[in-house]
């Protein structure tokens, strides 16, 4: 695997929440993450969110840094929206803005009820039929998308044992393993951490024998969740991927105050 890989498999697990009132009807919350490979810095992020009692809208922004940037700057915009529920956030429309060097695609992804309804992706990518897995109409229904799917209300379950993530291009399986808590502190939060051991299993929209893949498909992950006490949200604050160059850690540098 090599930069750029570590780069997008980081990209996967960045999600979360710090927490500014804005009225009794909503609330806005930003966070921030650095992303390291070992103790090398490759990329930050920010991500703002609204809740109300039933609709939720979060936006992001993904930059490559440090050595990444010598061998080609690698950024994203991203963004859903969707309905709250008792057990999960249900996307209605996903968009990813994802550019490496002077390469661009964009990706639209509309859901009702949980099933993808219509997938956008431009400029459209040319496959090879005889090496890459297509995505069918099954794997679309049922599922949620990347951005919200790693956030729970508070009263659902944290480390589910199984997430079905469709990203616009990959149909992926997301298993989770309780196991245990930690401590955890970053500026605005300062309590414990719900720890689960995450594994990564893809389905299909991705190139039959990719050695990425087959890494993180072979290799557990962790990933933590803590609470953002304002919405009733746990969300994720610290995850661990290993890549063959090394741990690429996620960590949130502000969460929640």
């Amino acid at each position: 695997m090599n930069l750029h890989g570590c780069f997008v498999s980081a990209f996967v697990f960045v999600f979360g929440f710090t927490t500014v009132p804005l009225g009794s009807a909503e609330i806005r919350h930003v966070s921030e993450y650095d992303i390291s490979l070992g103790i090398l810095p490759i990329a930050k992020a920010s991500f703002a969110s609204e809740f109300n009692s039933s609709d939720y809208k979060i936006t992001g922004t993904f930059k490559s840094a440090g050595i990444v940037n010598i061998i080609s700057r690698i950024s994203a915009e991203t963004s859903v929206s969707g309905r709250m529920q008792a057990d999960k956030l249900q996307a209605e429309r996903y968009n990813l803005v994802y550019s490496a060097g002077r390469r661009t695609r964009v990706y639209d992804v509309e859901y009702r009820n949980g099933n993808v309804t219509e997938t956008t992706v431009k400029p459209e990518p040319t496959r090879n039929p005889e090496t890459w897995i297509p995505v069918t109409e099954k794997d679309l229904h049922a599922v949620l998308d990347p951005l919200s799917g790693l956030i729970f209300p508070g009263d659902a379950k944290v480390c589910p044992s199984r997430l079905p993530i469709y990203d616009g291009e990959s149909r992926m399986d997301l298993v989770l393993t309780p196991k245990g808590t930690r401590p955890f502190s970053t500026d605005g939060f300062k309590g414990e951490a719900i720890v689960c051991s995450i594994r990564y299993l893809p389905r299909s929209g991705f190139k039959r024998g990719r050695s990425d893949i087959e890494y993180l498909r072979k290799t557990p992950m962790e990933i933590w969740f803590a609470k953002a006490q304002s919405v009733n949200v746990y969300a994720p604050v610290y995850a661990v991927i290993p890549t063959r160059m090394g741990q690429v850690y996620v960590t949130a540098v502000k969460y929640g105050g």
